[in-house]
């Protein structure tokens, strides 16, 4: 495949405005900024939007998705992120039919990075050194946890603090910020300190938060949370604070309004049935927590098509 002739556009015609360029140009430039708002009834198959010959960085803010490099696979959840790479069209990606999916992407052509990274570079991730050096043809990272900062960086892209003739070069200098957040790994003292600890902490957060997906229509207490996670209580909401940057109600709370966009889109329920399909008893809270997470009553949602139209170039 020649990479002049490369297009992605074909891929997104299906979710329209839910997928825009927010800069660059994998082609011309060696970077290209993507965001994606939509919700796709059956499972999107993504994996003719990667590029050959290049890595691509996915934020995955929400929406279930997998890439496949061989027997190497990227599950990404809600809050994650990960890279992955190949040189011709060899991976594999799915996203989930009935998910809201919101994602940014950045895409690196091997080109860029040979001018930004040394591959002999302590910390450097070791596939990406391979991949560079040409001894890797694909592959998939391990899945990484979205810490708050990351979530604020991207909310940042979308409103570019500078003049318009100088967000490409603000958006080129995000884009090695991103690759140097999550193409290099912690220093090995890091990884080696309380390494257990910390998985075992991030191990019950993915517990609480399935809890949470699996139980929208229930109020189930903080005790029996922490009952079925294995915890106290008290450390639970500690350690998921920490982590995700929010109390677990105030995340359950998030979800159920991420549920309920999803469903007042779909116009297949009125707004009590949606407020109760999501666990609210009363459609006068509902409503006014609904207006005060998405601007508007869920009477109206939603007010306009997502996203603006995108150039069809990447």
């Amino acid at each position: 495949m020649r990479a002049g002739a490369f297009s992605e556009a074909a891929v997104w015609e299906s979710v329209g405005r839910g997928w825009r360029q927010l800069q660059g140009s994998f082609r011309d430039l060696g970077f290209s900024v993507e965001w994606h708002d939509f919700t796709t009834e059956k499972e999107l198959d993504w994996s003719a939007s990667f590029h050959p010959s290049g890595v691509e960085i996915c934020l995955n803010l929400s929406g279930r998705a997998a890439v496949q490099a061989g027997n190497r696979r990227l599950e990404l959840v809600p809050e994650t992120a990960g890279f992955y790479f190949q040189t011709g069209a060899q991976l594999k990606g799915r996203r989930a039919g009935g998910d809201r999916h919101r994602f940014l992407t950045v895409e690196l052509s091997a080109r860029f990075l040979a001018l930004h990274i040394e591959p002999k570079e302590s910390g450097l991730s070791s596939q990406v050194r391979d991949f560079l050096n040409g001894q890797s043809a694909n592959g998939v990272s391990s899945q990484i946890r979205l810490s708050l900062e990351h979530q604020q960086l991207v909310t940042s892209l979308s409103r570019p603090p500078v003049a318009a003739a100088a967000q490409r070069m603000w958006f080129h200098a995000k884009a090695l910020e991103i690759a140097s957040a999550f193409l290099y790994q912690p220093e090995a003292e890091a990884e080696l300190f309380c390494h257990r600890h910390h998985r075992r902490n991030h191990e019950r957060v993915q517990k609480v938060i399935a809890l949470l997906r699996e139980n929208l229509a229930e109020s189930l207490s903080l005790e029996e949370i922490g009952r079925r996670a294995g915890c106290s209580q008290f450390y639970l909401s500690r350690i998921f604070s920490q982590e995700m940057g929010r109390s677990i109600f105030q995340y359950l709370k998030a979800l159920r309004m991420e549920r309920a966009a999803q469903l007042l889109a779909e116009k297949k329920m009125n707004v009590t049935q949606v407020a109760l399909e999501v666990g609210y008893t009363s459609p006068s809270h509902f409503s006014a927590t609904f207006h005060e997470t998405y601007g508007c009553c869920p009477g109206l949602y939603p007010l306009n098509p997502l996203g603006t139209e995108s150039n069809g170039r990447t």
